[in-house]
């Protein structure tokens, strides 16, 4: 059958989906049934969501977090993860696993069937008069519904094994990590220091830096250290103790921060003169102290790393493929259990990833 003789499958025209209707707390969650069926326009994609992963970002934006003004909770202009207005309602999630049900004008549609893991980062997509890099579930409606939208470009095809709960865990936390490592530059042999490693981010940074064949130390809760040490960390620190004298002064090459907060100082400390530090995250505290003479005496790079680097998602996919990596699920809910879901997760007792199913 030819490309063109591909039939598009029978859609509904409702699906469920959750609603963000406002800042606040998991009361502005509403689970629909009768939200509209996207249709999906020039270059892109519908998918069929099969899972996708809860991440800081869906609590930082409900509540407000990323806004540089105002109380969490209260409508603002400048609540988006980019510093621009929420448009609401939104149905946030941007972790799709998931497989390819219809297609849009200028997309083969060969591509009907596939299944697929999606980059988040919506690169040169049109917002009024700008060009503007958007985020899936912040920026344009996610994956927290049956069916999802998205660039026909950001949609990978992934042959595995694993199942799409599995998947689901990889694109958000592990694009990130690898994001990090690679701006970092991190190479064989060298010290790495990760910061919140039984977080998803941070179990992702401690098996691609492993990966790197790089000897990874680990920052982690006593209860979670044999979990972080069993995704191949050499030694793993409790968060709550002395870093200084658990690492030494300048034992290490390159900081991955997910946590930012009061150790800050301790972290560029720990780095030797020439390091680098890479931070994607601040859940211990956005403002941090920091000693100029640290930076500059040393010859420190900070890296702040949100935007992927072109062949992030590519190869993640091919270490994926290829069976270099494994995910890491601690539970999964219902997307009609999201509520439960994002308590859970900010409870964080558990390591690796938390996954919704529609």
């Amino acid at each position: 059958m030819s490309e063109r003789q591909v039939p598009q499958p029978r859609l509904p025209a409702r699906m469920h989906a959750v609603l963000l209707t406002g800042h606040g707390d998991v009361d502005r969650l509403q689970y629909r049934d009768d939200v509209p069926v996207p249709v999906p326009g020039c270059d892109e994609l519908l998918i069929r969501v099969g899972a996708a992963g809860v991440n800081n970002t869906d609590i930082n934006l409900r509540i407000g977090w990323y806004s540089k003004n105002g109380e969490p909770g209260e409508p603002r202009d400048d609540a988006g993860w980019t510093g621009d207005r929420v448009v609401l309602p939104l149905i946030q999630g941007a972790d799709v696993c998931g497989h390819v049900v219809a297609t849009g004008s200028g997309v083969a549609e060969s591509r009907i069937g596939e299944r697929v893991l999606v980059d988040p980062v919506l690169r040169a997509r049109p917002r009024g008069a700008q060009i503007r890099t958007l985020y899936l579930g912040s920026d344009c409606h996610g994956a927290f519904a049956d069916y999802v939208c998205v660039p026909a470009a950001n949609a990978h095809r992934v042959d595995s094994p694993l199942s799409d709960v599995e998947l689901a865990s990889f694109p958000c936390s592990y694009s990130a990590a690898e994001n990090m490592l690679t701006r970092a530059a991190v190479g064989h042999d060298e010290t790495v220091f990760v910061t919140g490693a039984s977080g998803g981010v941070g179990s992702a940074a401690v098996q691609l830096a492993v990966r790197r064949r790089a000897r990874v130390i680990a920052m982690a809760g006593e209860s979670k250290a044999a979990q972080v040490a069993a995704l191949g960390a050499s030694q793993v620190v409790t968060r709550d103790g002395d870093l200084l004298a658990a690492l030494g002064k300048e034992s290490v090459d390159v900081v991955i921060d997910m946590v930012g907060g009061r150790q800050f100082p301790a972290l560029l400390e720990v780095l030797r003169p020439g390091g680098r530090y890479a931070v994607a995250g601040a859940i211990a505290g956005a403002l941090v102290s920091l000693d100029l003479r640290t930076l500059y005496l040393k010859d420190l790079r900070l890296l702040g790393c949100t935007l992927l680097e072109p062949d992030v998602f590519v190869n993640l996919v091919r270490y994926i493929e290829a069976g270099e990596i494994r995910p890491v699920v601690a539970r999964t809910y219902p997307l009609s259990a999201i509520a439960v879901a994002q308590r859970d997760f900010l409870e964080k007792r558990h390591t690796g990833k938390i996954v919704l199913v529609p």
